[in-house]
């Protein structure tokens, strides 16, 4: 199950675990990544928490978790190749893995076709 934030990250839902990244549209208002910086693994998050800190050529900006839960994965391919948020955001260039506090907080997160209306 795929989800969508209105702060524009992604969400793919496989039973109580998320992969989480920015969206496509966010990175193309982001403009060159040069840098990003990922939570510990381990670390408990709150739905809403700042979760990691993506630097552009234009400005840093915070990416905050939209579901609460343990971060179980990083993508630490990241760390040294922050373009390829860039030029994959919505595929290898997720951000975090998550175990999730609870699944069904998902169903309060937009659909595709209620974030392409946001975008819009």
């Amino acid at each position: 199950m795929l989800k969508f934030t209105d702060d524009h990250e992604w969400i793919r839902i496989e039973g109580d675990m998320a992969t989480i990244g920015i969206t496509d549209h966010a990175q193309s208002e982001l403009g060159d990544i040069v840098y990003v910086e990922l939570p510990d693994i381990g670390a408990q998050l709150g739905a809403g928490d700042d979760m990691a800190t993506v630097e552009s050529i234009k400005a840093a900006s915070s990416v905050y978790a939209p579901l609460a839960g343990e971060v179980i994965e990083t993508n630490a391919e990241l760390e040294s190749e922050p373009g390829l948020v860039n030029s994959d955001a919505m595929g290898a260039a997720w951000f975090v893995k998550l175990k999730l506090a609870d699944a069904s907080a998902a169903d309060s997160l937009l659909d595709e076709d209620g974030y392409k209306a946001l975008i819009s």
